[in-house]
């Protein structure tokens, strides 16, 4: 019987230590697709904002750039870059943003990430 003491205290350390590790891993993959989904909403907005016929492709750049800010902080608007592409026979407007891909919290390497976002050129008929 006494060689079973402490055997609880460190049961639980072990699996504490475990049980924390994976919450951990699940809040920051969360945190991983919220930026993501974050970009994508935010460059879709902005390539439909550029393709609007009063509109041009910097006006989708800067609204791109404060939706990021906005939404998330102004270093994930770090690349943002707008152009004119054909896809199906319409002019559309494509919205590229790259950015950090959060691997500690929102911290991580910058170009991590790359997403798009696009919308239909209203002026071209």
């Amino acid at each position: 019987m006494r060689r079973d003491t402490g055997s609880a205290a460190v049961d639980f350390v072990l699996v504490g230590a475990l049980v924390t590790l994976v919450f951990m891993a699940v809040v920051q993959l969360t945190l991983g697709l919220h930026v993501r989904n974050t970009l994508v909403d935010c460059a879709g907005e902005g390539a439909r904002y550029a393709g609007r016929a009063d509109r041009s492709l910097a006006d989708g750049e800067r609204h791109t750039r404060e939706l990021i800010a906005t939404a998330l902080a102004p270093g994930f608007a770090g690349t943002v870059t707008a152009r004119t592409v054909e896809r199906g026979g319409l002019e559309m407007v494509e919205v590229e943003v790259r950015a950090p891909l959060p691997v500690i919290g929102l911290l991580g390497p910058s170009g991590g990430i790359t997403v798009r976002g696009h919308g239909i050129e209203e002026g071209a008929a």
